[in-house]
């Protein structure tokens, strides 16, 4: 099967990862893929060492968050899948307005297209934050109902998408999968380079959204002594800010943006315990990543996070009054090693029971069949013998 990938390459976000990730696997399953993406042509990096043909959309401005196409960016698109002739079209949507005309440019062209929809969200509506992400589910939801399949990451994304008018026969929930052979539990040395008893780690973007100096606030309350260290890895606009009021004189260490993978598998894996005190979420993978790895993880409910630790896979708090409730979890989980190793247990028992990226890209393939059902036998011979291996 022919895919045309619609996505991200720059700047590092949770999207670009599922890309490169989803991408790779569709190769090696013996899929053909084109990847188109938002780039200035002196800068689009040829992928044609790995079968992966790239074309470059031109753009005027992006950012982790969204992206502003040129006005000729859709002709360019059109043209391109015209050229391609790809058996279907996969956006993973970069909140573009080039997303509303995608329906319109495939339709004409007679491809199924698929779109894979990514913000953040909290379905409670607690806080500014939530209330603005709402606002972006309310100028979606409109064209997501022109896509012929929609993937979300959870029942409550799908929720909130059917209430504002998604037909449910659109959507389809497949979560974000983690390689748990990668990322799995392992010793190294890292609390002995801290010169750490217990280690806590924050991964992710240091931004507003994220909730970070809440939980900078809770760590400095709960006064966890110079055993105990928490490790901030990410960057971003609030870095600079945070990181002069709080520093290792408080046993707060800042990594900022760790590129290599397995450094970040070793750092998880180190860690005692996992923390996201996000405002609004969609399905942290760096959480599954910090499950599969079997440390214990506290994550607030927005999002799909809560979905993800319910029924004892970790510590679920609410998004409004983290400091309190860290105030209170971090000195508990400082003094008793025992509940962060059965949190953990638990965490990686819950990715292997249903975030498996294996499983997922079976899920994948079998989707694809509905919308280009010529494909179904190639498809079904390619998911069994993936099993098989």
């Amino acid at each position: 099967m022919h895919i045309a990938w619609l996505g991200k390459k720059t700047p590092f976000c949770g999207n670009v990862t599922y890309g490169r990730e989803v991408t790779n696997a569709l190769l090696d399953r013996g899929h053909q893929v084109s990847f188109l993406h938002f780039a200035q042509e002196e800068e689009g990096e040829s992928l044609a060492e790995s079968g992966c043909a790239e074309v470059a959309l031109p753009f005027l401005f992006k950012s982790t968050i969204y992206t502003i196409p040129t006005p000729r960016s859709s002709r360019v698109l059109a043209d391109a899948l015209a050229k391609l002739k790809p058996d279907l079209v996969h956006a993973s949507l970069t909140l573009s307005p080039l997303d509303f005309r995608l329906p319109e440019i495939c339709e004409e062209l007679g491809l199924p297209l698929i779109a894979t929809f990514h913000p953040p969200f909290d379905s409670k509506l607690r806080n500014f934050s939530s209330s603005t992400q709402f606002l972006t589910y309310q100028l979606y939801a409109p064209s997501l109902a022109q896509y012929d399949k929609v993937i979300v990451f959870s029942r409550l994304q799908r929720n909130l998408l059917l209430k504002l008018g998604v037909p449910r026969q659109r959507l389809a929930i497949i979560p974000n999968g983690v390689a748990v052979e990668r990322y799995c539990p392992g010793e190294n040395d890292l609390k002995k380079q801290y010169q750490a008893e217990r280690l806590f780690i924050y991964l992710g973007r240091i931004a507003p959204e994220k909730n970070v100096e809440a939980l900078l606030k809770g760590w400095k309350f709960s006064d966890m002594g110079t055993h105990c260290k928490l490790l901030m890895v990410g960057d971003g606009i609030l870095k600079s800010t945070l990181q002069t009021h709080y520093g290792p004189e408080m046993g707060v260490h800042w990594l900022g943006f760790v590129a290599d993978e397995l450094t970040r598998i070793q750092l998880l894996r180190a860690a005692d315990a996992f923390i996201l005190p996000s405002l609004v979420e969609g399905l942290s993978l760096s959480l599954l990543e910090a499950m599969a790895c079997g440390t214990a993880c506290l994550a607030t409910d927005a999002g799909a996070d809560g979905e993800v630790l319910e029924n004892g896979a970790g510590i679920v708090l609410k998004t409004q009054g983290v400091t309190a409730q860290l105030k209170i979890l971090l000195p508990l989980l400082r003094d008793h090693p025992e509940i962060t190793e059965l949190l953990g247990r638990k965490a990686r028992e819950r990715v292997l029971e249903r975030y498996t990226f294996a499983a997922n890209m079976v899920q994948l393939e079998s989707l694809y069949k509905t919308v280009v059902p010529h494909q179904a036998h190639s498809a079904n011979l390619s998911s069994y013998f993936y099993l098989l291996e």
